[in-house]
């Protein structure tokens, strides 16, 4: 973007894996200077998580600087307290009571910057669970969101890390509200996201559904449609296409795209309520219709038609979406995990600003543990001698990859 909205926030960021990192990615994105305050020796973990979770680190910390502290020794709580002095905001998601006991909790740094923010992204809000470690799977489960998810008897997580990221993003909401308030007092405060109190908000609607009814809502694969046809179908060669038909006006539109004046006629059809309760004959009909049709032809007449439709996809497949490829929503970014910098296409924050719809780039790559020692400590006043002391006594670790 031409101009950052968050240029100029300085942003201290002591996190891992992805909740926190998240929050700092966003914030990064819109113009934010984001110091990643790496713990020394080794770093952010998730630099060297193997499997599924090799991407991680790529994924969620563009944009950053980083600094590799060791904040067990005095000279490393020392020199974060000094970065704290001149930042705006501290975000950390560590296990409850950690930066407490590394001396860089809320009291800590507030003591030396009475203007900072701090954002405490953790498993729980304040109440009986709060002292408890959590994760994004085990909220899934607690809060209802896999039950809701699998079919009956087999709960089954999401297949993204939707609570950690809702969690990032509920905690941005916080921290910008809270800036927003320190320009009315001149006073910082501490805020708080939590992973259970993010996954039971997406509860709310079951929750009123069950208060209105009476009745529990089932899990999403076994519930009772609100739609006649809302569906995933298979069509000829092997192809899938999830297709939407939710308002009297589509079906018209639908029936006629497909040459089916039968079904158009037909008074059991006439409209989504009654669709809806032929969906058991009315699914199958259908699902033969499709298979007369490659998936090419399929989608040529739902986009036809006005209706909602979309292809059955993976994420192999995103690397090439045409849409996000024109409209800036992938950015070259280094895979550590892969050596040598490969760069691949990764989302960008799904953000549009001003009549050009400008979109968040990249200006930084992830960064190597500890790339960014010398400059950030100088920027925070420490002298050349002080910085090789620090390096030499191991409190801050050496750049590395």
């Amino acid at each position: 973007m031409s101009t950052a909205p968050l240029a100029g926030l300085r942003v201290l960021e002591f996190s891992h894996t992805i909740m926190g990192p998240c929050a700092g990615l966003v914030l990064a994105d819109l113009g934010a200077d984001v110091v990643k305050v790496e713990p020394a020796p080794a770093g952010d973990h998730t630099r060297r998580l193997p499997g599924f979770a090799a991407g991680f680190f790529a994924t969620f910390n563009r944009n950053k600087r980083s600094i590799a502290l060791d904040l067990k020794r005095p000279e490393g709580r020392q020199a974060a307290h000094r970065l704290a002095a001149r930042a705006d905001l501290v975000l950390e998601n560590y296990g409850p009571g950690t930066m407490e006991r590394l001396g860089c909790g809320w009291e800590d740094l507030q003591a030396v910057n009475p203007r900072l923010v701090y954002l405490a992204l953790k498993g729980f809000l304040a109440g009986p669970y709060e002292h408890r470690p959590a994760l994004d799977e085990v909220v899934q489960f607690q809060s209802g969101l896999a039950y809701m998810t699998g079919p009956p008897g087999r709960p089954l997580r999401a297949g993204a890390s939707i609570i950690d990221i809702l969690g990032a993003v509920f905690g941005v909401t916080a921290a910008l509200a809270a800036l927003r308030e320190r320009d009315r007092t001149g006073e910082g405060q501490r805020i708080s996201s939590a992973l259970f109190e993010s996954a039971v908000f997406l509860m709310g609607s079951h929750m009123a559904g069950l208060a209105a009814t009476g009745e529990p809502p089932p899990p999403m694969p076994a519930r009772r449609g609100a739609w006649g046809i809302y569906d995933a179908f298979e069509t000829g060669e092997g192809g899938q296409l999830f297709v939407g038909v939710t308002s009297d006006q589509q079906w018209a539109r639908f029936t006629e795209a497909f040459g089916l004046p039968e079904l158009a006629a037909d008074a059991r059809l006439a409209t989504n309520a009654q669709r809806a309760k032929e969906r058991s004959w009315l699914i199958p009909a259908l699902g033969e219709v499709f298979r007369r049709y490659d998936q090419a032809e399929v989608a040529r007449r739902c986009e036809a038609a006005g209706i909602s439709w979309a292809p059955v996809g993976k994420p192999a497949d995103l690397f090439e979406d045409p849409h996000l490829l024109a409209g800036g929503g992938l950015l070259q970014t280094a895979i550590s995990a892969l050596g040598g910098g490969a760069m691949f296409g990764l989302p960008a924050v799904p953000l549009e600003f001003g009549e050009a719809r400008q979109r968040a780039g990249l200006s930084r790559q992830p960064p190597r543990l500890g790339e960014h020692n010398g400059e950030v400590l100088a920027e925070a006043g420490f002298g050349a001698a002080e910085i090789t002391a620090l390096a030499a006594t191991g409190v801050l670790a050496e750049a590395s990859a």
